[in-house]
C-alpha cells in the first residue's frame, strides 16, 4: 500500500497493509510501519481508495477540489457566525 497524498510527509512510501475499515465515521486503512508499529491513515490518502476523477482530469492543474473549497467556505461561514455571535454578547447597550 502506498501513500498518495502529495502533502503528507510519508508521500510515496510503501507500507504493509493490515485492514481497511470505517473508524470514527471515516474510511481508514491500518498499516504497519518499518518497525512493525500499527498506524492508520484516511483511505483517500492512499492507493487503496479509487482515484478521484476530478484529480485525474485536473492533472495537477488545480490545487483544490470543489468539495474541498465548499468545505472551507462552510468552515469560514461557521466561524464568522460564531464570531458575530460573540460580539453580540460583548456589546454594551445603553
Amino acid at each position: 500500500m502506498r501513500v498518495t497524498h502529495r502533502f503528507h510527509p510519508l508521500f510515496g512510501r510503501d507500507f504493509e497493509f493490515v485492514a481497511h475499515r470505517q473508524n470514527w465515521g471515516e474510511d481508514r486503512v491500518h498499516l504497519h510501519d518499518e518497525n512493525g508499529e500499527l498506524f492508520s491513515l484516511p483511505a483517500g490518502w492512499t492507493d487503496v481508495a479509487p482515484v478521484d476523477p476530478f484529480v485525474v482530469v485536473a492533472d495537477g492543474r488545480c490545487a483544490f477540489t470543489t468539495d474541498g473549497l465548499l468545505a472551507v467556505a462552510d468552515l469560514i461561514d461557521r466561524r464568522r457566525a460564531q464570531r458575530d455571535g460573540d460580539e453580540e454578547v460583548r456589546r454594551i447597550t445603553p
